[in-house]
């Protein structure tokens, strides 16, 4: 509150001395013949494009239109005085000039910024003629003073537009990177359960008329991942909805949910086994838990996927000497009877190895020795 009401008390003092200093421009051309149309109509135009909330303006008046039709005021202000035998200018105007500068320089479009910036300027540059034009010197010397202060507002009004693209780039790049994170959520989550439950559909119609007593669990199965299926589209779509607490409603993982993946993979054909050691402690980093989780359920996402066939996977958890290890490896040749549609896009590897990398960790993926794959990754503790 404090510093709003600030904000409004400078911005009511900034006000007020532009209407002195617009009040003492009038007093100087009533020294003479009366103040001329020119004039007048520049500090009404001016003023009306500095003081005009932006809020508050119309589409027809543009960043580009504000700044040049008061400069060509001004310009045509100069030509009258000139004719007149000069008439003083005034610090309003200057002041309102200046402003207009500014304006242009940081808000107008880029193809017509130097356009605008320049109108400005010159009409700045040109308050000296009036009453100086025949003080060559004189003259000269408030024109110096005014590239000074032309000069000084370009830069000012530069850097903060500089300042806005840089935070407009930084704006774009959160948002990319939050709309990769939701796309990654979207693969590792939804797309582990929606494969087992078309892998487990498979099975409970082969079992429709061999093991109708078995076919139970595999139901249940399937309602399981079902549901949780839903629940990380909900979370996903959230996030989506309401990005201030993204971080907080993504769905996220950790060692011990290692083993519920592994219980919601298990099927009467295919087995799943987890093998922890005692020295995998539970307070690794958070970020670490959370890789090791998606690495595990990649893995038994591209089992479904890509080996049908596999009838045991092993899932392993080693820590030794301040790092963990994660393996997940399984038995299958690569037969796989899932629809071409349901195999993925080869993306899920990919993902994996930037998060893993990102931690400063390992990722391996490829055939064993004897027979199946493995997906092996190393996190530093």
């Amino acid at each position: 509150m404090k510093s709003v009401s600030a904000r409004g008390c400078a911005g009511g003092a900034g006000i007020g001395a532009l209407f002195a200093a617009v009040f003492v421009d009038v007093a100087y051309a009533s020294d003479g013949d009366g103040p001329s149309w020119p004039l007048a109509a520049t500090l009404l135009l001016g003023g009306v494009a500095v003081l005009w909330p932006a809020a508050r303006h119309p589409r027809r008046l543009t960043p580009q239109l504000r700044t040049t039709v008061p400069a060509v005021a001004s310009l045509v202000c100069t030509v009258d005085s000139v004719a007149r035998s000069g008439v003083l200018f005034g610090p309003g105007e200057l002041a309102i000039l200046l402003c207009l500068l500014f304006v242009a320089v940081r808000h107008c479009p880029r193809n017509w910024v130097v356009a605008c910036a320049a109108l400005d300027g010159a009409a700045v540059l040109a308050l000296p003629v009036r009453p100086f034009l025949a003080e060559q010197d004189t003259m000269l010397g408030f024109m110096l003073i005014g590239l000074l202060l032309v000069g000084l507002t370009i830069a000012f009004a530069a850097y903060l537009r500089s300042q806005d693209y840089r935070r407009t780039v930084a704006v774009s790049e959160t948002r990319r990177a939050e709309r990769l994170a939701i796309a990654a959520d979207l693969h590792d989550f939804v797309a582990h359960h929606v494969t087992g439950i078309l892998v487990q559909t498979q099975v409970a119609r082969m079992m429709a008329d061999t093991g109708a007593e078995e076919l139970d669990p595999v139901l249940a199965g399937i309602e399981r991942a079902a549901t949780e299926a839903l629940a990380s589209m909900r979370r996903t779509v959230g996030v989506l909805r309401d990005t201030d607490d993204a971080a907080d409603r993504r769905p996220v993982g950790d060692l011990a949910g290692i083993a519920g993946l592994i219980d919601g993979f298990a099927s009467p054909i295919q087995k799943a086994t987890l093998h922890r050691e005692t020295a995998v402690p539970d307070d690794l980093p958070h970020e670490v838990q959370a890789a090791a989780f998606r690495v595990v359920q990649e893995a038994l996402t591209n089992v479904r996927r890509h080996a049908g066939d596999a009838t045991q996977v092993t899932v392993g958890l080693h820590y030794e000497r301040t790092r963990l290890q994660v393996s997940v490896s399984d038995d299958g040749r690569g037969g796989s009877q899932l629809p071409a549609a349901a195999h993925g896009g080869g993306y899920g590897l990919v993902g994996l190895k930037e998060r893993v990398t990102a931690l400063g960790g390992e990722l391996h993926a490829g055939p064993r020795a004897e027979s199946g794959w493995e997906v092996r990754a190393v996190f530093p503790g």
